[in-house]
This record gives C-alpha cells, sequence and structure tokens, in this order.
C-alpha cells in the first residue's frame, strides 16, 4: 500500500551548506501490516514520516500510497496520524478538541459526538474531558493525542514515538490498541526509539541511520535466529556449575551471563539441572531487535 523507491531529500538554505536527510530509501508497507522505524537521533525518521504525509516532498525517487502521491492520497482518504509533539491550543479543553479535530477529519455532525464518546473511552480519558490541554500530565496530553488519531477510520496509520510519556500501565493498552487496529485493508507505521516496543508491535522494523535504511528486521524471523546471543540466568544456587557448561561465562552473585545459541543454551541447562541447580530465571540480555540495530548503526 505505501511505497517509497529510491527516495532522497537535500535541505538547502541560502548561506548554509545542504544537508543530506535521506538518500536512496526504498519500502514497502503492505496492507495488513505493521512497519516500525528505528533510528538514532538525526537519522531521518521525521523526514521520512513528513514525506509519507505529503508534508515534504521528496527531491528524488517515488513515494505512493495506494498507487497515489501523498498528498492526493491524504486529500482524498486521509491519514491517522499521530505527531511525536502534540502541538494544539493549551487553552482549549480535552473534549472541545476532540470535537475540533472530528470536524477538521470530515466526520458528518451526526457522527462527531459519537466518535469522541469511543475514543475517550479507548483511551481511558473521561475524568479529563473538561480539563484544559494545559493542565493535562504529559501522560494524559499524549493519550489525548492518541484519541484524536482515532477518531476517523483510516487505511493509513502513522504514529510517532506513540509511547512517549506513557506510564507503564498504558504502554501496555497502546499495544492492545495496535492490535485492534490490525486489519487486511490497512498500513501502519510506528517510529519510535523504543526498540522493545516496536519488537512487540511490528511484523516488521526499518532501521535507518544517516540518511539511509541500513537493516530491515522481520521480527518473528529474528527472534527465532539460531545466531547466538547474551543470556542472563539466575540460579538459587550453584552458579559456578551452572557458568562450567558456557565457555567464557561470567558470574555475579546468583547471575550468569553467558554466550550462547538456543540449542547450547538448552543443553548446558539441562545438564546443570540434571546435576541438581536451580534455574530460576532465562532471558536475553538484549532482544533480537536490539541487537540488529546495534549492529547496524555502529557498522
Amino acid at each position: 500500500m505505501i511505497v517509497l523507491e529510491n527516495v532522497g531529500k537535500t535541505y538547502r538554505s541560502l548561506f548554509g551548506s545542504p544537508v543530506r536527510a535521506v538518500s536512496e530509501v526504498s519500502l514497502e508497507v503492505r496492507a495488513g501490516e505493521v512497519v516500525g522505524i528505528a533510528g538514532p537521533n538525526g537519522a531521518g525518521k521525521s523526514t521520512l514520516i513528513a514525506m509519507l504525509l505529503g508534508l515534504l516532498p521528496q527531491d528524488e525517487g517515488r513515494v505512493t500510497i495506494d498507487g497515489q502521491a501523498p498528498r492526493a492520497f491524504v486529500q482524498r482518504e486521509g491519514i491517522a496520524y499521530l505527531p511525536e509533539l502534540i502541538s494544539l491550543p493549551l487553552q482549549w479543553r480535552t473534549d472541545e478538541m476532540l470535537k475540533r479535530m472530528a470536524a477538521l477529519a470530515g466526520l458528518a455532525p451526526a457522527e462527531r459526538a459519537l466518535a469522541v464518546e469511543r475514543v475517550i473511552e479507548a483511551v481511558g480519558i473521561a475524568e479529563h474531558r473538561g480539563k484544559r490541554l494545559k493542565s493535562l500530565s504529559k501522560g494524559n496530553l499524549q493519550r489525548a493525542g492518541l484519541a484524536q488519531s482515532l477518531l476517523a477510520d483510516r487505511r493509513v496509520v502513522v504514529f510517532d514515538e506513540p509511547t512517549h510519556g506513557l506510564d507503564p500501565v498504558w504502554t501496555a493498552r497502546f499495544r492492545d490498541i495496535v492490535a485492534g487496529l490490525r486489519r487486511p485493508d490497512r498500513a501502519m507505521v510506528v517510529a519510535s526509539h523504543n526498540l522493545d516496543e516496536l519488537e512487540r508491535l511490528c511484523d516488521r522494523v526499518a532501521i535507518i541511520d544517516r540518511g539511509r535504511i541500513q537493516r530491515i528486521v522481520t521480527v518473528r524471523e529474528a527472534a527465532g535466529s539460531a545466531e547466538p546471543r547474551r543470556w542472563r540466568i539466575r540460579v538459587m544456587a550453584a552458579a559456578d556449575a551452572v557458568a562450567a557448561r558456557f565457555p567464557g561465562a561470567t558470574v555475579t552473585g546468583n547471575d550468569i551471563e553467558c554466550l550462547a545459541d538456543v540449542p547450547s543454551l538448552n543443553r548446558g541447562l539441562a545438564e546443570a539441572i540434571a546435576t541438581g541447580a536451580l534455574v530460576v530465571s532465562v532471558g536475553a540480555i538484549e532482544s533480537s531487535l536490539e541487537e540488529a540495530f546495534r549492529s547496524a548503526v555502529t557498522s
């Protein structure tokens, strides 16, 4: 549904040197898919999103949504969009803001009140509906921004740093919202610095650095990779005996850190448990996406 083909963008000024923000980016987001965009600050994520939304023209290549230029698609169908920074008149009340945004989204007058009630319930801000935006906490303002992005039924959804400012409870609730938005004719893009969230939410993640896509990670394939990973094993006792089964392992109290692939990890743990070791927990020190990100942006 969303296609970027060899897209490039350079910022120019009258006096400064040109800045190459995006170079030769090619990416497809298929209908029914959630694709993440990750990268360090200044990597080009914001420029990519601006071009995708039709807010900024590309200098090179082609951007299309359902075969149309982004601006034409937005004018015809609209895009559900949550920006990284919520920029709305802070003197507006929460429910007033949502009513205004529903009108801007093109909802018929008869639909607006129902849409406002639906999104207020979806993001749990009923107690804040009469408050002015300037009085909301950072997390509640983010939830209000999320609510406005959900007012209209759109086939394209773009979230930019959607969990910024949310507490752990609402970060988890956001995952449920994304899961509920999935459908065969809808494409979703999530840009975030939170790699753990991207791994939970997305089918694929494009890692961008220095204006280029360095790697596209298929999340399930990466999680099931047979490559060695670093693990943290916690035991009740006999940490040294467990560590002895993993060459190069280090021990700190009852915690062991080791490098192993999944078969070797299971084999070593089985041997240790057979000799009496009591294993409390086992977990990867870095997620597969974190490992891919670190490798991509430092290579």
